[in-house]
């Protein structure tokens, strides 16, 4: 294919833009190389695509892939030997170059992975220009690759030391502070339901995992109280969604997570508690912990109550939609319920908070 240096300039250009905007505008590994594996097909015609990752040791490898159709991500532990010996070589350094394939090492200080585009036999065949156009995107990925894998290391250590604290406390015995691994699941199929946008997913994530840390603020003889808290206790526990806030607000990447730490425990009828915030103007993704929340408290055994089944606390939560909750959220959480897969999945829920409660 015959390019003048003109065009191939700014073709060369466009690439290293388009792919600045796509780092700008993506959080993890996993976003950026399915994205970019959609861009490689539009912008090199190519029938397929994929990118390559190796992990930090070098044992497991996972994928994206596109064919312009189908857009998937297949995760490690993948066997190295799961994956051709071709792509093996060119995450080891090889190149290839040939009519229908061209695939090319991610290199930063190390090899990262790879990179491959193909064509159909019919297809027009690749020639230098592409492999050119290919090393660009390569050389911008491998950069916002690295990137993102350190800020996902960095992110994950804060997490884990955040989360922590409310392991230590839960061996102490008290109530609230850590949530089970079905807690997280019931937030994140809540926020499908009502097509919470990407971000707003990964707020959901991190703010069900954080939202309730600031109990460590709180007197663990409060915590651990067995029977009804007092007027002046129940206002002290009140405190912790700004405890909440204020040991996670120097995280920049939790930033957009605090709104929903914050007001968690608003009220759709504006009784609730910081700020007295109604409808609307509570962020949705407190209206969904707010649901949440409130299952796992029924349902979970108390120092001060005996736990409630499934059932009464679907019933429960039912009954205050359009009072304690958004009546949209709460719609959504009962068609879930319908469905036979979920109330299965809601035993389970049962049985792991009953578990937290009773392992130590």
């Amino acid at each position: 294919m015959n390019i003048s240096p003109a065009k191939r300039y700014r073709l060369i250009l466009s690439a290293v833009h388009m792919v600045y905007r796509l780092v700008n505008s993506t959080y993890t590994v996993k976003e950026l190389t399915l994205r970019l594996t959609r861009l490689l097909c539009q912008f090199i015609r190519a029938s397929s695509a994929s990118v390559y990752i190796l992990d930090a040791n070098k044992k497991s490898i996972a994928e994206a892939s596109y064919n312009n159709q189908i857009n998937i991500w297949r995760e490690g532990p993948g066997d190295l030997k799961a994956v051709s010996r071709e792509v093996i070589g060119v995450t080891r350094g090889d190149t290839v170059f040939a009519r229908t394939c061209i695939g090319l090492p991610l290199v930063a200080d190390d090899y990262l992975g790879a990179i491959f585009v193909r064509r159909l036999a019919g297809d027009r065949p690749f020639d230098a220009f592409d492999r050119e156009m290919l090393s660009v995107f390569a050389e911008q990925a491998v950069t916002a690759v690295k990137n993102l894998q350190f800020n996902e290391e960095h992110e994950q250590v804060i997490l884990g030391s955040i989360k922590s604290i409310g392991h230590f406390l839960k061996k102490k015995g008290g109530w609230g502070m850590t949530h089970t691994a079905a807690y997280t699941r019931i937030v994140q199929m809540l926020g499908r339901q009502l097509k919470v946008s990407r971000e707003g997913m990964r707020a959901l994530e991190y703010a069900s995992l954080l939202h309730d840390i600031g109990v460590i603020d709180i007197p663990f003889s409060i915590l651990a109280k067995r029977g009804s808290l007092t007027s002046r206790e129940f206002k002290i526990i009140r405190r912790h969604t700004a405890h909440s806030v204020a040991l996670i607000k120097p995280v920049a990447f939790l930033k957009p997570v605090l709104p929903v730490i914050l007001y968690h425990h608003e009220r759709y009828d504006g009784t609730g508690y910081p700020s007295g915030l109604k409808k609307e103007q509570i962020p949705l993704g407190a209206r969904i912990i707010a649901v949440a929340d409130a299952f796992e408290a029924m349902v979970q055994e108390r120092p001060y109550r005996a736990p409630v089944g499934v059932d009464a606390a679907i019933g429960e939560i039912e009954r205050n939609s359009g009072t304690q909750f958004d009546p949209v959220v709460v719609e959504a959480f009962l068609a879930l319920a319908r469905q036979k897969n979920f109330r299965k999945f809601l035993s389970l829920f049962r049985r792991q908070a009953y578990n937290a409660v009773h392992e130590y």
